[in-house]
């Protein structure tokens, strides 16, 4: 008559308490991606309403829509940093874990989405306009997926701990370093173009030649930053 009990006791006793905070940031996250991606697939089907899967030569948005799209993108970026201070409040490292795995579950699940209603993206290394602010970042869609997964590893594992997880200064500086040569490889196509031909050379534009060199070191200094933390509070 006592096993019953005792297994739902050992059940009760081995559930960690931050498992319903990552269930539903997972479901935030999963949802706000489908919502994202309706978005973008109403946007392709007023710039590219011929073949929804090919988004360059890119089509030059009207400036009261650009002003509208990067308040929507700005509107994104607020809501998963509130709902991360809302679900995290310990401390920064704690809140910014939060962030970052809400982010990175919201970015893969955005290209999942995609695939799934408008069969794009076709290729691994197909470009996709990034984002917008504060000017356009480009590059092959698989480069922000890897980072979100980095985003998704480090903050799953910060939340699932009970432990702080402080950055340290040096990781801090890591992680930095690697954030910055990653935007530089995201925002030099665009750069490159604006100061060649101005703002009305993005229209039919279609981005080469991306900064993979660039891209992977920023990436290794982003990992070496974050997993470097985990592994040393082990």
């Amino acid at each position: 008559m006592s096993i019953v009990p005792n297994l739902f006791n050992l059940k009760h006793e081995t559930m960690r308490p931050n498992f319903p905070k990552l269930i539903w940031l997972t479901i935030f996250a999963v949802a706000m991606a489908y919502l994202e991606a309706t978005v973008v697939v109403y946007l392709r089907q007023v710039y590219h309403p011929d073949n929804l899967q090919v988004i360059f030569p890119s089509q030059m948005m009207s400036v009261f829509n650009l002003g509208v799209e990067i308040g929507r993108e700005a509107a994104t970026v607020i809501m998963m940093l509130s709902v991360a201070f809302l679900v995290e409040r310990t401390n920064r490292s704690r809140t910014f874990a939060a962030f970052v795995y809400l982010f990175g579950v919201w970015d893969i699940f955005y290209y999942m989405w995609l695939k799934v209603t408008i069969n794009w993206p076709v290729s691994w290394t197909e470009w996709d306009v990034l984002f917008l602010i504060p000017w356009i970042w480009l590059g092959p869609w698989i480069c922000p997926v890897l980072i979100s997964l980095l985003f998704i590893i480090w903050g799953g594992k910060v939340l699932w701990s009970d432990e702080e997880f402080v950055l340290s200064k040096q990781n801090l500086w890591l992680f930095i370093t690697g954030t910055v040569l990653a935007l530089i490889s995201f925002l030099q196509p665009a750069i490159a173009v604006l100061m060649e031909t101005g703002v009305k050379g993005f229209q039919n534009y279609t981005p080469r030649n991306f900064w993979w060199g660039v891209f992977i070191g920023g990436y290794v200094f982003m990992a070496a930053g974050l997993i470097g933390n985990i592994i040393k509070k082990q």
